[in-house]
């Protein structure tokens, strides 16, 4: 099956995460029709982390989630071009992937970390971040704000950085000017 232009590509981080904290549902239902793949490097950064969290065998083993195995010239290009800026002490290649994806396929890149996404923004490749579709949900009524408060707060007691300290989503995203809400 060959992803449609309108795939989303995730990023280690937010399915993980999401993962561990019990909350990979929300990912899958928010792709809706949507293929959600990730590049070959994002995979096995999740196979190194599945011995501390087991949860991530939800992910590898998800069926609605496909793995992409790029190996023609343009993405290899691109990965080697993504790593030499990104790559630090072996980490990092997840978000090389990703990037590869998003600028050789056009497909929409959904990465949290802010220095991929100035990339991905100064390349012209489409990028958004979790709390973006999040929000997009809530406008949408797919989600509520009660839920995706809780959401967030378990991501941040899980450990996940976000722009926000527990219980402050609902602030963030109006002043982000992603919500409205009286």
């Amino acid at each position: 099956m060959t992803p449609s232009s309108d795939a989303l590509v995730f990023d280690t981080g937010p399915l993980r995460h999401f993962a561990v904290n019990g909350w990979l549902g929300v990912l899958k239902f928010l792709a809706g029709d949507r293929s959600v793949i990730v590049p070959e490097s994002v995979e096995h950064e999740l196979r190194n982390q599945v011995h501390d969290h087991p949860a991530l065998h939800q992910v590898l083993d998800a069926g609605w989630i496909g793995v992409d195995r790029s190996n023609d010239m343009s993405f290899l290009m691109a990965f080697a071009t993504y790593e030499q800026r990104l790559v630090a002490n072996g980490r990092n290649r997840g978000e090389c992937g990703v990037l590869a994806l998003g600028k050789t396929r056009d497909f929409e890149i959904v990465v949290d970390d802010s220095v991929p996404r100035a990339i991905a923004e100064e390349e012209g490749i489409r990028v958004t971040a979790t709390l973006p579709l999040l929000c997009s949900a809530i406008r949408e009524g797919q989600l509520t704000l009660p839920m995706v408060e809780a959401l967030a707060d378990d991501l941040i007691s899980g450990k996940y950085f976000l722009p926000f300290g527990p219980g402050g989503f609902r602030r963030w995203a109006q002043e982000q000017g992603l919500i409205e809400y009286e």
